[in-house]
């Protein structure tokens, strides 16, 4: 499963680490992704990975059970 934002597309980003000694090594940075369960626009039901800044702003209708 890809570590991608379902609503935005928001991915993984890279670039580096940097040590006391300014020696670099790669890195990457991840979205703070959480499955919710959506209720999407045809009223259908479905399990998402979204985003923290999606579900904040609003973006997913969170379905109830």
């Amino acid at each position: 499963m890809a570590r991608v934002c379902q609503i935005c597309g928001k991915g993984p980003r890279t670039g580096h680490q940097i040590s006391h000694s300014a020696k670099k090594s790669g890195r990457w940075w991840y979205p703070n992704l959480q499955r919710v369960r959506a209720k999407l626009p045809n009223g259908q039901v479905k399990r998402l990975r979204v985003c923290t800044r999606c579900l904040k702003a609003g973006k997913v209708q969170k379905a109830v059970r």
